[in-house]
């Protein structure tokens, strides 16, 4: 994996203000490795303006101008206008999590609509949030509606569908069962950095899926960029070092993810994945031997 693709990812994360785009083109350059960032960026620019004049529009043949019209008005500009829908047919292809395809396409999976949502909408001059809601990523409006709430919940992956607190609380039983109990907090504007990492974390799943791990393990170095602490990373990074018979890299991480993990409590479960790993470990170590 080129040290300047996790390079670029970091610094397009940490650049100042709120978009998401260019961390989002520099992900789509794991399955288009010569992607130009600009033109699309051009793309989303133009987008924006035209989104901004079919709002400016709405409002004039409504007379009303509050941020529901405005949602109202700018779905009719993504949804109807430019024909962006969800990718139902072939939702785990992994060009779904690839913002140029994307928008070339006009499908998508739930976060990369989100992620076109909120970067037209921006361009626009809506405040949209997104909602790292478990199972389906959604947006927000986050200005108090009349009716008290939190603001208006939107699901770019269903045509721009305004959903109700009722509403997202059976989507959660729906993607996750009674594991996850609802409440607000589930609503909450997500960070920045909560988006690119479960936009990698979905391209990550879907890789291993279908055991493409060369490609997972670039997703992996993507998501140690960003999230250098994050243990599981490490240990996933050394598994499919292991799967790709590249026994350095793999007994690096892997020692080092287990001296790292001893050090904190843990579970049953915990223990045993400990254990699972340290075997695979004197695996590795036995064909180093073999070697010398």
């Amino acid at each position: 994996m080129r040290r300047d693709l996790a390079d670029a990812l970091t610094a397009a994360s940490n650049a100042p203000g709120v978009g998401l785009a260019p961390a989002a083109l520099v992900i789509a350059r794991i399955e288009y490795p010569k992607l130009e960032m600009e033109p699309y960026l051009d793309r989303l620019d133009r987008m924006g303006e035209a989104a901004r004049l079919r709002i400016e529009r709405h409002f004039e043949e409504t007379g009303d101008s509050s941020s529901l019209n405005a949602i109202k008005g700018f779905n009719a500009y993504l949804f109807d206008d430019q024909h962006f829908v969800g990718n139902r047919e072939h939702y785990e292809d992994p060009r779904n999590s690839c913002l140029n395809e994307v928008l070339d396409q006009r499908k998508g999976i739930p976060i990369t609509l989100s992620l076109v949502y909120m970067e037209v909408g921006r361009r626009a001059g809506i405040a949209v949030d997104g909602v790292n809601f478990p199972g389906h990523f959604l947006v927000r409006c986050p200005e108090v509606t009349s009716r008290g709430s939190s603001g208006l919940i939107i699901d770019p992956f269903h045509g721009g569908a305004l959903l109700s607190e009722h509403d997202c609380r059976l989507l959660l039983q729906k993607h996750v069962g009674a594991d996850v109990a609802f409440n607000k907090s589930l609503l909450a504007p997500a960070t920045r950095s909560q988006v690119v990492v479960r936009m990698l974390l979905n391209l990550k799943r879907i890789y291993v899926h279908m055991r493409s791990f060369p490609q997972a393990r670039d997703v992996t170095e993507l998501l140690l960029a960003v999230t250098p602490s994050a243990l599981s990373e490490l240990r996933d990074r050394g598994l499919l070092a292991y799967h790709l018979n590249d026994v350095t890299a793999a007994l690096r991480d892997l020692q080092t993810y287990l001296t790292l993990a001893s050090m904190s409590e843990m579970d049953k479960e915990q223990r045993e994945e400990h254990q699972q790993i340290w075997e695979h470990v004197k695996t590795l170590r036995r064909r180093v031997a073999a070697l010398n």
